[in-house]
Formats: structure tokens, C-alpha cells, sequence
């Protein structure tokens, strides 16, 4: 079901903000180049809150462990492990920021 999160403008560029969902905090990410992601808040390796991690590109890295996780499919990439980290759709109205969780 979609669900009205904030406005697109309300999300730092580059950077992220949270919202509670039934599945636990979703980081609803913004790029440099203005594009809107949003992941489960936890990294696969220990739980780091990724809305605390630095954006470049598409890509972000968990503030804890370093952890590089790409925002468009929540894989890992760059780091010594591997796993993922649940993705959900996003759509954006009117300048508002829609998240189907």
C-alpha cells in the first residue's frame, strides 16, 4: 500500500531521513543527482543504521563497518562480504515522496 512519506525537499541532498514502517525503519534516500531510494534502515553485517551513512552516486556506506550498499537493489558491493538489504518502491507526486511498504 503507498504511503505519503515527506517531501522530496525534506530529504537532504545527498543524504537520507526514516520513517517507522510494520517492517522497522525505512531510510528514504535522495542523490546528488536528485533520484529517491528507499531501503530497510539496517546494514546486512551488523545492523548499522544506513540513514546514518554517507551518499555518493547511488550507492550508500553503513556508518558503522563501511559497508557500500547500491540504493537501487540494496546488494552489497565493494566490501568483504555480501548479502542485501530489502528495497522498496518509491514514486514521487507532486513533490511528495510515496513509498509502497
Amino acid at each position: 500500500m503507498w504511503r505519503l512519506i515527506c517531501a522530496v525537499n525534506e530529504i537532504p541532498q545527498p543524504g537520507a531521513r526514516t520513517a517507522a514502517s510494520a517492517h522497522g525503519n525505512i531510510a528514504v534516500f535522495r542523490t546528488e543527482d536528485n533520484e529517491v531510494y528507499a531501503l530497510l534502515d539496517r546494514c546486512p553485517h551488523k545492523g548499522g543504521p544506513l540513514s546514518k551513512g554517507q551518499v555518493t552516486g547511488c550507492r550508500v556506506e553503513c556508518p558503522l563497518h563501511e559497508w557500500i550498499i547500491c540504493l537501487d537493489d540494496g546488494n552489497v558491493v565493494e566490501s568483504d562480504g555480501d548479502g542485501s538489504v530489502r528495497t522498496f518502491p518509491v514514486r514521487i507526486e507532486n513533490g511528495s515522496v510515496f513509498i509502497d511498504d
